[in-house]
């Protein structure tokens, strides 16, 4: 017999995975209990909404982000390191992995479901844009962190603003993952990212890597 923590867990992953290889507005609770192989008696057992779900779905994903993130900064990398990192962290959580759902429908970019969800459903569903906004400032936080560590180490030109610095780039980065997405295409975000990012924050000339080659569009 199941546990019922184990069923409020298996509701959570699986109603952010469903959203993150779709999007908030198309996935229904009779999908997500589907996926999760429970009754809706039992989604109502611990949620009233799915955006009561998905609140804590957000929640609970970003534990183990935070974990991810918190690592990289105790790392004892070098600033550069950290961003060079990052950038890479961010090409692989964009990437559909093999073996999930959505690579059957040919999928490839699947941006961040926080973000989208919360630009869906602007002000109809507050659990879902007050969700959006809490992981958003914690996720400027973490770059806040990163662009100090590269101005204090002296590898950025100027004495840039580095609140607006981490703002600029995490919309940035969202704005270019739901490009790719909209292509379908991970090369699209591979080719401006990095180089992007060091636009933004003005890394100096001399620490920047060469971008990825641009794919010649087709006629």
């Amino acid at each position: 017999m199941r546990k019922q923590t184990d069923t409020r867990e298996k509701l959570l992953c699986t109603a952010m995975s469903l959203i993150w290889q779709s999007n908030y507005t198309s996935v229904g609770v009779n999908e997500i209990c589907k996926q999760a192989g429970v009754t809706k008696g039992s989604f109502y057992h611990y949620f009233e909404t799915k955006a009561d779900l998905y609140y804590a779905a957000v929640l609970h994903a970003w534990e183990n982000t935070k974990l991810e993130l918190e690592a990289l900064f105790t790392s004892g990398l070098t600033p550069l390191e950290r961003l060079e990192t990052l950038i890479d962290m961010i090409l692989g959580h964009a990437q559909v992995k093999e073996g999930d759902c959505s690579a059957a429908s040919n999928q490839k970019v699947v941006g961040c479901p926080v973000f989208t969800s919360g630009g869906q459903c602007g002000c109809d569903e507050d659990k879902v844009r007050l969700v959006a906004q809490e992981m958003t400032e914690h996720k400027i936080a973490y770059d806040i962190r990163l662009i100090q560590g590269l101005k204090d180490a002296g590898l950025l030109n100027g004495d840039p603003d580095v609140s607006q610095l981490a703002r600029l780039m995490y919309q940035y980065v969202q704005g270019l993952l739901i490009y790719g997405r909209i292509y379908n295409d991970l090369d699209r975000v591979k080719a401006d990212l990095r180089d992007g990012i060091y636009r933004l924050i003005d890394l100096k000339q001399e620490y920047r890597k060469s971008a990825a080659p641009v794919r010649a569009e087709v006629a």
